[in-house]
């Protein structure tokens, strides 16, 4: 049973990867956000010393918004070239979920990563004490982004209004995600002990689970609508 889900997914995130790497639509449309806004923080706090606290705060608003910017076409794309009616006759609901969540993922990954280090590098002000506790922040918040937006972009697809649509049904359902990733990363640059986000991790890993298993229940009629 699992090999039947897993083969198909396998071949979705191979498809989605591929088709990424053919058009670059995502990864320079990621880039070139990530690269302003960054700019635009580092002229903005000019000589000025701003707190750990905001730091923390606008590393997590850039991960946001890219993530926004570039998980929103995970189902527009298949509307637009209308293969969304050969995946559904091709294959299971359950399949094409996971395998563009898992797509999602790794998106969301590689994106995180290179935010956090250009944000290392070029806000001086910025400072990690606890590096434990702030990659695992950026791995489970992560994975928390791309959970909650792979099913919110399969909502969202028909809708004639799809680029503002996305970022307003996101971020009330991302808010408990990004107010505890943030809280972790103010641990973080505190120096904490890694027990002591303990609390922390086990909210992000729970909003994980509660997103994936609502999504598995809901996708299928979400696809088919």
């Amino acid at each position: 049973m699992l090999q039947m889900y897993l083969t198909p997914s396998y071949h979705i995130l191979v498809k989605e990867v591929v088709s990424e790497f053919r058009t670059r639509y995502a990864l320079n449309a990621l880039l070139m956000f990530v690269v302003t806004t960054l700019s635009i923080i580092l002229f903005s706090i000019g000589a000025e010393s701003p707190s750990q606290d905001i730091l923390s705060g606008t590393l997590w608003i850039v991960i946001f918004f890219s993530a926004m910017s570039g998980l929103s076409r995970t189902f527009v794309a298949e509307e637009e070239r209308g293969t969304s009616l050969t995946l559904r006759l091709l294959t299971s609901a359950n399949s094409v979920y996971l395998g563009k969540l898992l797509y999602n993922i790794v998106l969301i990954l590689v994106l995180s990563l290179f935010i956090a280090l250009a944000y290392l590098l070029i806000i001086k002000e910025f400072v990690v004490q606890s590096y434990g506790i702030f990659w695992v922040t950026i791995f489970l918040g992560s994975i928390g982004l791309a959970s909650a937006s792979t099913i919110l972009a399969a909502i969202i697809a028909k809708a004639n209004t799809k680029g503002t649509l996305f970022p307003v049904l996101a971020f009330p359902v991302l808010l408990p995600l990004l107010l505890t990733a943030i809280n972790a990363t103010k641990m973080a640059t505190e120096g904490a002990f890694f027990t002591e986000a303990i609390k922390e991790f086990q909210i992000l890993i729970s909003f994980i689970i509660v997103m994936i298993a609502a999504s598995v229940l809901l996708f299928d009629y979400v696809w088919k609508d």
